[in-house]
């Protein structure tokens, strides 16, 4: 459990809060470089850490993330005309290039104009994987570029989408460290069931509760659920957590060809996440139309409005829960792996009081989480630099398989993770 005054410290992520002034320290997920595909095409709102902003690609193809607001009077550039390397104001006229600076005024004579004296508000942003991440903090400590081993593979070979979760940050990212619910919320119950889950023959559901083994390192760390299979055998499943919010995982029982997946959880305000999904083949089969639909996970098109990201199985429709199914087919009755997930967190309300839990060992992953987390937050008060802000975490991948109980599972499955890199297992 969390006190209350915890529980407010790590939840908050608005400027000038402990916990948004660290986030803003990171670079941060943004919005689907296709959302803004064409230069001088439409301007797109952008909702991070409680600001509002609107994003472009100018002429030059480069993305500007600009304060939604004219400084003039206000009107919202959503608006805009995005034309010759900057957006226009529509109310006004008043011009701004993808770096804040106004280049032009209409409504000024041309020896009253004063733009140079007049900036808004914009962030720097970097475009890799398919993603635009951006970065609120100040610039003398620009974090190095999240290069991410997923962002760094062929677009034929890796998946992007996003959906909202109507729910704080923390929550969506403590469902997400949680391996011990998996097999249990997400199994199917038939293996001719019609529902997105995992297989009931799958060793990841026909193994026993798992043991946690948390490696600490410099990003956040590894993880593993090492789970009995009979008298000899075990399974073993990786992950990782890279600061603040990111995860990876293996998707072997979730997708027909190995890959390693994974979320980062994005605050978009106080109550409400952007949950962005990714996925890549880890051999030399690239990605079908099929594998891009998320058909499993409940995150693909089919699933989400793909113009306001809102998962099409909400809290108002009880997420087309199936209560027949549920006897027989699925363990929840809801269809899709992260539509189980957003079910369930969403049921906790906006913020949950972490005052009123109860924890156990298969909670481990989740209070390293947030020690690091309280940690980073302290650290920052201080002047420090927060872990996850280093180029450390670019190679990593997770895994998954079944080994025999003897098995120096480390180096079977993580020979990329050295001794040197992990600071202390616990």
């Amino acid at each position: 459990m969390l006190s209350r005054e915890d529980n407010e410290l790590l939840t908050r992520v608005g400027a000038g809060t402990p916990m948004g002034d660290t986030l803003r320290l990171y670079w941060l997920p943004a919005l689907i470089a296709s959302e803004v595909a064409e230069p001088d095409g439409p301007p797109v709102r952008v909702r991070l850490l409680g600001e509002d902003l609107v994003a472009f690609r100018d002429s030059d193809g480069r993305i500007g993330l600009l304060d939604e607001f004219c400084p003039h009077r206000r009107a919202s550039l959503f608006f805009g005309r995005n034309e010759e390397c900057g957006l226009r104001c529509v109310y006004h006229g008043w011009k701004f290039d993808v770096q804040g600076r106004c280049i032009d005024q209409m409504n000024e004579p041309a020896d009253s104009q004063f733009g140079h004296k007049v900036h808004i508000g914009a962030y720097p942003t970097v475009e890799l994987g398919g993603v635009v991440w951006a970065y609120l903090g100040p610039p003398e400590r620009t974090p190095a570029p999240p290069k991410f081993a997923w962002t760094q593979v062929p677009a034929t070979h890796r998946m992007v989408s996003k959906v909202i979760q109507e729910t704080n940050w923390l929550q969506a990212l403590e469902g997400g460290l949680d391996t011990s619910h998996a097999p249990i919320m997400h199994r199917l119950l038939s293996e001719n069931s019609k529902l997105g889950g995992i297989s009931p023959s799958s060793p990841f559901v026909r193994g026993g509760a798992p043991k946690l083994v948390v490696d600490l390192t410099d990003y956040g760390y590894q993880y593993a659920g090492i789970r009995p299979l009979g008298d000899a055998e075990m399974h073993i499943r990786t992950y990782h957590f890279v600061m603040p919010f990111h995860q990876l995982r293996p998707s072997r029982a979730e997708s027909r060809i190995p890959m390693v997946a994974g979320h980062s959880w994005v605050p978009i305000d106080d109550h409400n996440t952007m949950v962005y999904n990714w996925g890549y083949s880890i051999g030399d089969e690239p990605l079908t139309a099929e594998d891009r639909l998320e058909r499993t996970l409940g995150n693909g098109p089919a699933n989400v409005d793909p113009v306001t990201f809102r998962s099409l199985k909400n809290r108002h429709n009880n997420y087309l829960i199936d209560r027949a199914a549920q006897r027989s087919e699925s363990f929840t009755g809801i269809d899709g792996i992260n539509a189980q997930d957003r079910a369930v967190q969403e049921s906790m309300g906006r913020i949950v009081d972490r005052s009123r839990e109860h924890l156990g060992p298969a909670d481990k992953a989740i209070i390293q989480m947030r020690r690091l987390m309280l940690r980073a937050v302290k650290t920052v008060q201080e002047g420090g630099t927060p872990p996850g802000v280093r180029p450390s975490y670019y190679a990593i991948k997770a895994a998954e398989d079944v080994l025999p109980r003897d098995a120096d599972w480390r180096a079977r499955l993580t020979p990329d993770m050295k001794a040197a890199d992990i600071l202390q297992t616990v």
